[in-house]
């Protein structure tokens, strides 16, 4: 397996053991794929969750750039449903497992099929 398929093996078991989620595993490989080179970096693969400027990031970058969201106060109840989720005092919350919640929450699954 490659570092990728490594990373997708960790996401899963984020999903099925932090977050409840019996996780699709080709939709969950297509995310990562699509948050391309930061799942590799240290700081960019992770959701810095109490940080304000990363939580507009998520919300501008993926939801309304990526997955053609009108911006409005959905979005942050969302991002803030997904990080309860993930639990909030779980200090790696990586970004692929967000994004893919974020898919989910917002039956947003065609963009990725």
């Amino acid at each position: 397996m490659g570092r990728r398929d490594d990373l997708i093996e960790r996401y899963a078991s984020d999903l099925r053991e932090k977050c409840g989620v019996n996780p699709d595993m080709e939709l969950l490989r297509k995310v990562t794929i699509g948050c391309g080179p930061s799942i590799y970096d240290a700081d960019a693969s992770t959701v810095a969750a109490t940080q304000q400027h990363e939580l507009d990031t998520v919300r501008r970058g993926f939801l309304i750039k990526k997955l053609g969201l009108p911006d409005g106060p959905e979005l942050n109840a969302a991002i803030d449903a997904v990080i309860e989720q993930y639990g909030r005092s779980e200090r790696n919350k990586y970004r692929a497992v967000v994004y893919y919640l974020l898919v989910r929450h917002f039956g947003k699954e065609a963009l990725y099929h």
